[in-house]
């Protein structure tokens, strides 16, 4: 069916300098930001209201998983708010029950019970609240490389530098090291990052510690893509310890890694699982932690103390009802897989022929590549927390050229919709090679 679409009413001039003047923009210098004006999107595509087009290579926040404007979700979302548009949390409706039985269907292990927030940072908030009350113990142990939302707690869980203005932060959290640790020192063997987890478990006291969060393939940290038996390795730590094992699947979940959740690649079960991003495709706001059979029983004489006016909110739960519907009529877990070793490959091609990429990992179309300046010393090509002049040349050749994902750091992403075809893949692999060239100049 033919979709029209209004003129918009502003320029793209008017609306970021309107939307610089009253509203704020997040993780910036609000004198520095210049944000892409959007007008529409489909596909995997969004445009300017001038009408130039951008591939979306990022899936705006690692989040639109099916893409963009699909006619199946859009009209759940009409339905839903023709019938009820809201009903609040202490109150039963029909898509709130369907979508809990859903998840319960495709989540792993005996996880089968689910308190909705309104996104990852909440759904991350309850998660920790949970295992505090379901063990008794007050500590939560989190790994320095990952980021977990930007609430009071989350932000004091998430390792990265995104911590530093929010501390000290809420009491009680632990970082611990990677398996990985940077271009330059690689990745530890599992049994030595094992057993450093082990150390820090003993020293802090096994009796103190309510859970471990993790990112089981971590995101904007650097799409970390575990060794075989790490997970696994984790696993037995948490269960021989009495921990609880969180997995933050915000980012990872619904498809993005080739399977419905990143932790199904190993076969590891997680006692609370977390989701928000690909549960909608982000078209409405919608979290939520999901508990194994054993957590939520903990709850049913004793009091679960959270709340959120938007819990099970009617409208989020249709989206969220019709987007899994979605991946399962368009085949698009598996579709990830198919057209992830298609990334693979071309990832593998830029890092054969570009002397600036000093690694490229993916798993599915979760995909990242690391630039250095230097092939002996493996020196990144921008510091830990900075930019470098080739870092933002290489930002700004991919805006111009119409290709929207994230830099940051010395690494470039590639988080595609799974509903993308091989020809619009190469499409923004062809853009990405041409702007390395710069980048590979710039290496010693």
């Amino acid at each position: 069916m033919p979709t029209s679409h209004a003129p918009a009413t502003m320029t793209g001039d008017e609306i970021v300098a309107l939307s610089r003047q009253h509203t704020i923009f997040e993780w910036s210098a609000q004198g520095a930001v210049d944000p892409i004006p959007v007008d529409r999107a489909k596909g995997v595509y969004f445009w300017t209201p001038e009408g130039k087009r951008f591939l979306d290579f990022n899936s705006q926040l690692m989040c639109v998983n099916i893409g963009h404007g699909d006619p199946r979700v859009v009209m759940a979302i009409q339905e839903q708010a023709a019938k009820l548009p809201y009903a609040n949390p202490f109150m039963a409706t029909e898509v709130r029950a369907r979508l809990g039985a859903k998840l319960a269907a495709i989540t792993p292990g005996d996880i089968d019970c689910f308190f909705f927030t309104n996104g990852g940072a909440e759904a991350n908030e309850n998660a920790i609240k949970a295992a505090r009350w379901y063990t008794g113990r007050h500590k939560i142990l989190a790994r320095y490389r990952s980021y977990h939302g930007a609430t009071a707690g989350t932000i004091t869980l998430t390792g990265d530098p995104r911590r530093w203005a929010a501390e000290p932060g809420i009491p009680g959290v632990v970082h611990v090291p990677d398996p990985y640790h940077g271009i330059q020192r690689g990745w530890d063997p599992v049994d030595d990052a094992l057993a450093r987890l082990e150390e820090v478990i003993q020293l802090e006291g096994a009796h103190t510690i309510a859970g471990f969060i993790i990112e089981p393939v971590t995101g904007t940290n650097g799409i970390l893509v575990p060794p075989d038996g790490y997970l696994q390795g984790v696993r037995a730590l948490c269960d021989k310890y009495g921990i609880l094992l969180i997995a933050d699947e915000v980012m990872s979940g619904f498809g993005r890694t080739g399977e419905w959740f990143a932790v199904d690649h190993w076969g590891v079960v997680p006692d609370i699982l977390t989701m928000a991003k690909g549960l909608t495709s982000a078209y409405v706001p919608l979290g939520a932690v999901g508990l194994r059979r054993k957590v939520a029983d903990h709850f049913r004489d004793k009091v679960f103390a959270g709340g959120l006016t938007y819990n099970s909110h009617p409208l989020a739960c249709a989206a969220a009802l019709a987007t899994i519907a979605v991946y399962e009529e368009d085949g698009l877990v598996a579709r990830a897989r198919q057209m992830g070793e298609v990334m693979a490959g071309l990832l593998a091609d830029l890092a054969a022929r570009h002397v600036s990429v000093g690694a490229v990992r993916s798993i599915g179309l979760f995909g990242i590549a690391e630039l250095i300046r230097n092939r002996q010393t493996r020196e990144p090509m921008a510091p830990f927390n900075g930019t470098s002049p080739e870092m933002a040349a290489l930002s700004r050749f991919f805006r111009h050229e119409g290709l929207y994902t994230f830099v940051r750091w010395n690494t470039f992403f590639a988080n595609p919709p799974l509903c993308i075809t091989d020809a619009e893949l190469r499409e923004g692999f062809e853009i990405i090679d041409r702007g390395l060239a710069a980048a590979d100049a710039a290496v010693a």
